[in-house]
């Protein structure tokens, strides 16, 4: 039997809980949703409209010559097939997302009053600054705190995520260096350890990029580090806890060695949120950190919505901060967008947006940190730790633990796929907790473990549903260190059975066409 558009076949549902496949490829209220294209006829609308004066168009040429081919609905076939395939959509508000690396933690519905109030949730960035005094001030006041919680001088507030503060702190320290004299400092740094996207940041921002290699408990080669560094090394990117879920304890020495070398530290915040109010990165020597607010200050996380990236600065690199900056002038607060003007900032590398930030994000953020208070952040990181530890030490025994023997983890726990049956990868294990109602775990990262499965519980999560999630994982993994040939075709309660990952990712079907189409990843 042909398949239709959304790729459902009658013998998708057969047995899924020994139970027959249903006509209409339903399992109760799991609702099989074709696509919007396949609902509505694209010869009809949804709404009656009279018909236009097409010779009073001014158009000209480009008045359009053929239909648009878009289907028509009526309200209620299109409120249908949105919330059925919301149905479908995995959420922090359905249960705990264990994405390492990501920390997808609750986020506080206050956030959500607080940042809808006018004045923020409709504010311009057009407006005359007499108008917008309050959303400037909630900046400023962030600000403040982003600069006391991690012990840097100043803070850029307007980069959009983690990768474009990353950005932003590289290019401070190349103006930085060109402004010395020593723009031939060509060479970045990376750890084995560090977030994926720092090398990438690196090379964007036109610099040779090494590698330094980790040790055996998962950190940083200190030796072989302060060994490369030399007249062509303008800096490391180093990541703090790092991805293998452990705090770099050397990173001060590491600071001192590369500061006394000429070069600068770049220290990636991602994982901001196991140490925040516990270890200030300032007094660990580092010159730029990009925070995830979206992280540790719980924003709304994913889908390619609005993010925030602020970087903080030591005192070397405030001068050479981004455009623009809010300060507070004679009881004012203006937003200074010119070079050489305010406080700081003379030798600015420039504008890296054309505004100043997303206010939301702002917003959720003070929000969460006044909420929270000095004692609120520190049981934060106090919470995430243990949790993470929790994790670690359950599922040791039945999963792999590269890094068990190098005491207590941060934020995150790190397993491998070393001890399950021949055939077995992480990626069935993977597949395996979507059965059980669970979003996966990051998977293959770090690079540095094979067949890594990062879990980060974050704060948020009460023992019971850590017990519950520590149950889900032993299952499967014990499924799979037996042997359970089933787990190679898992899921098989989710809407769509596995898929090829990789030719979905080489031969995508992008454009729906009024005909069977090949499969595509089925």
């Amino acid at each position: 039997m042909s398949i239709n558009q959304s790729g459902w076949r009658p013998e998708m549902t057969a047995g899924k809980g020994d139970a027959a496949p249903t006509s209409t490829g339903n399992r109760a209220l799991m609702l099989e949703e074709a696509l919007i294209f396949e609902i509505g006829s694209t010869e009809t609308t949804g709404v009656d409209f009279a018909d236009g004066d097409v010779a009073g168009s001014r158009l000209g040429d480009l008045t359009r010559k053929a239909p648009i081919g878009l289907p028509g609905l009526a309200e209620p076939e299109a409120v249908r097939h949105y919330t059925r395939l919301s149905r479908q959509n995995y959420a922090i508000d359905l249960g705990l997302f264990p994405l390492g690396s990501c920390t997808m933690k609750h986020n506080p519905r206050l956030n959500e009053k607080m940042a809808r109030l006018p004045g923020f949730a409709d504010v311009h960035p057009l407006q005359p600054v007499d108008t917008v005094q309050g959303a400037l001030e909630v900046i400023h006041q962030l600000a403040h705190w982003l600069v006391t919680l991690t012990g840097m001088t100043s803070v850029a507030m307007s980069p959009k995520a983690g990768a474009h503060g990353e950005l932003c702190g590289i290019l401070a320290i190349k103006a930085a260096l060109e402004q010395r004299g020593e723009g031939g400092r060509k060479v970045i740094l990376v750890p084995e350890s560090a977030h994926g996207t720092n090398p990438a940041t690196a090379a964007f921002a036109g610099f040779q990029v090494e590698d330094i290699p980790a040790t055996a408990d998962g950190r940083v080669d200190t030796a072989a580090l302060v060994a490369r560094l030399g007249p062509d090394v303008a800096g490391v990117m180093i990541t703090n806890p790092n991805t293998c879920g452990l705090f770099e304890r050397d990173l001060r020495t590491i600071s001192d060695a590369v500061h006394a070398a000429g070069g600068y530290v770049y220290c990636d915040g991602a994982n901001f949120n196991a140490i925040v109010g516990r270890v200030r990165p300032g007094d660990l020597g580092v010159d730029a950190m990009h925070i995830n607010l979206h992280k540790t200050f719980s924003t709304p996380h994913g889908g390619g919505g609005p993010g925030s990236g602020p970087v903080v600065f030591s005192a070397a690199l405030t001068p050479f901060a981004p455009l623009p900056f809010v300060e507070r002038q004679d009881g004012q607060f203006v937003l200074v967008e010119e070079e050489n003007a305010g406080e700081h900032h003379a030798g600015s590398f420039g504008r890296m947006v054309a505004f100043h930030g997303q206010m939301g994000m702002f917003t959720r953020a003070l929000t969460y940190i006044l909420s929270h208070g000095a004692d609120g952040l520190r049981q934060v990181a106090e919470d995430a730790v243990l949790n993470a530890n929790y994790v670690l030490r359950s599922l040791e025994g039945t999963l792999d633990a590269p890094f068990a023997h190098a005491g207590p983890c941060m934020h995150e726990a790190i397993f491998s796929d070393a001890n399950l049956a021949e055939g077995f990868s992480t990626l069935d294990v993977a597949k395996g907790l979507i059965d059980e109602g669970f979003h996966p775990m990051t998977v293959y990262f770090p690079l540095v473990v094979h067949g890594a499965m990062l879990v980060e519980p974050t704060e948020t999560e009460s023992k019971a549903a850590l017990d519950q999630f520590i149950g889900a994982l032993r299952s499967v993994a014990e499924r799979a260190k037996a042997g359970d040939a089933s787990l190679k075709s898992a899921p098989h309660f989710a809407p769509r059975s596995r898929l090829d990952e990789t030719l979905a990712a080489r031969k995508p079907v992008l454009v729906w066409k009024d005909a069977p189409l090949a499969q595509a990843a089925e």
